[in-house]
C-alpha cells in the first residue's frame, strides 16, 4: 500500500474538471492524505470581510489535484472510498454572495429587486465538543451545532474534450454539494479519459441538504482517500455507498430533471443488482426510495435517490469492492 500526502501550493490549484495537467500520476490501491483550500480560497476571514469586496469569481472552489490514475480508461469505474475528513482551520465561513443562493434573484432567475445584503458569518469550532457556533449577525442569537465533515466537490474530467467550471455538478460528478459525501463513502465515478484526472475540493464543515443560502460551513480540509479502479462498468452518473444506503445523485435544470436523473440510475442500478425487470426495479423503488436535494444554488441543481440496505437483500456492489476498502481503511 502506497500512501502519497500532497499538499498543493496556491499556484497548484485548479478550477475546472478537464482542460488541467495532472498534479501527479498514482496507481490503484494508492491511499492520498490531501490538503484543501476552502471555496472562497481564503479570502474571507472575518465577518468584516464582504464577499463582493474579496472573493474572485475566478478563483473559487479551488480543486486538489487532478490525479491521473494509472490504467484508466474511458468506460472504466474510478473508485474513491473516503477514510477521513477532518476539518484544516478552527474556524469556518458562510456568505450570502449578492444574487447567488436559493432564496434571491440570480442572473437565471433575474428579477428587479436589489440584492440581499452581502452578509459573512464565521462558525468557530469547538473540537473537543465537536461543534461549530452559529452566531446571528443581526441579533444575539447563538447555537451549537455538530462538525459534520463533506466534501462538495469530488470529480473526473468530462469527455469529448469539455472543460467545466469547478462550480458545476454533471455527469462527471463535480460540484453535488451532497452531505453524503463524507468520511466512510465510497464513490463510484464513470472515467471519461485516459487516466481519470479526479480532483476534489470545496469542504464543508457542515450543510444543510439543499445548501440554501449557496454557502456551507466553508473551510479548508485534510482528506484521506483510497483510489481503486474497476475495469469497465462505468455507471453514466456518479453513484456512492454507505453503510446504510446506495445512492445516485443527478445534476441538471430544471429540479425536476434531476429528480429524473438520479431515479432513473437508481433503477439501473437495481436492475444490475438483482437482475430486475425495469418495470420491477421501478417499482421496488418506489416504494423504498428517499430523494433529498443535495443543492439547488449551482449551475446545475443535484439530487439524489436513496434506497436504505435494510429494505433490500444484502448484495456485495461491485464484487465486494466496498467491502475489500474497508479493510484497508481500518488498517490504516
Amino acid at each position: 500500500m502506497e500512501i502519497i500526502e500532497f499538499r498543493p501550493t496556491r499556484d497548484q490549484f485548479v478550477y475546472t474538471f478537464g482542460g488541467n495537467k495532472p498534479a501527479m500520476a498514482i496507481k490503484p490501491g494508492t491511499v492520498l492524505k490531501l490538503w484543501s483550500e476552502d471555496a472562497f480560497n481564503n479570502t474571507i476571514k472575518s465577518v468584516t470581510d464582504l464577499s463582493s469586496e474579496k472573493v474572485d469569481m475566478n478563483f473559487i472552489n479551488p480543486q486538489t489535484g487532478p490525479f491521473y490514475v494509472q490504467g484508466a480508461e474511458p468506460g472504466d469505474t474510478l473508485v474513491l472510498h473516503i477514510v477521513d475528513l477532518t476539518p484544516a482551520r478552527n474556524y469556518g465561513v458562510s456568505s450570502a454572495i449578492p444574487f447567488f443562493g436559493g432564496l434571491t434573484a440570480t442572473d437565471r432567475t433575474a428579477l428587479l429587486h436589489d440584492p440581499l445584503p452581502d452578509t459573512t458569518w464565521i462558525y468557530e469550532l469547538d473540537r473537543s465538543r465537536g461543534t461549530v457556533g452559529f452566531q446571528a449577525r443581526f441579533s444575539d442569537f447563538q447555537v451549537d451545532l455538530p462538525i459534520s465533515p463533506m466534501l462538495g466537490t469530488v470529480g473526473v474530467a468530462p469527455a469529448a474534450n469539455e472543460v467545466r467550471t469547478s462550480l458545476t455538478p454533471e455527469r462527471f460528478g463535480g460540484n453535488m454539494d451532497t452531505p453524503d459525501m463524507k468520511a466512510g463513502t465510497t464513490v463510484y465515478l464513470g472515467v471519461n479519459v485516459e487516466g481519470a484526472l479526479f480532483s476534489i475540493g470545496d469542504g464543508h464543515y457542515r450543510q444543510g441538504e439543499g445548501e440554501s443560502c449557496g454557502t456551507a460551513v466553508e473551510g479548508a480540509m485534510d482528506s484521506t482517500i483510497i483510489v481503486e479502479l474497476i475495469k469497465g462498468r462505468a455507471p453514466l452518473w456518479p453513484r456512492l455507498e454507505t453503510d446504510e444506503e446506495i445512492i445516485t445523485v443527478g445534476s441538471s435544470r430544471p429540479l425536476e430533471d434531476s429528480w429524473r436523473i438520479a431515479n432513473v440510475e437508481m433503477v439501473r442500478w437495481l436492475e444490475e443488482l438483482f437482475g430486475l425487470h425495469t418495470m420491477d426495479a421501478y417499482q421496488l423503488l418506489s416504494q423504498t426510495s428517499k430523494v433529498p436535494v443535495a443543492n439547488v444554488v449551482d449551475i446545475n441543481y443535484s439530487m439524489t435517490a436513496k434506497v436504505p440496505k435494510n429494505l433490500i437483500p444484502k448484495v456485495a456492489t461491485y464484487d465486494g469492492m466496498r467491502e475489500n476498502l474497508l479493510e484497508v481503511a481500518r488498517s490504516l
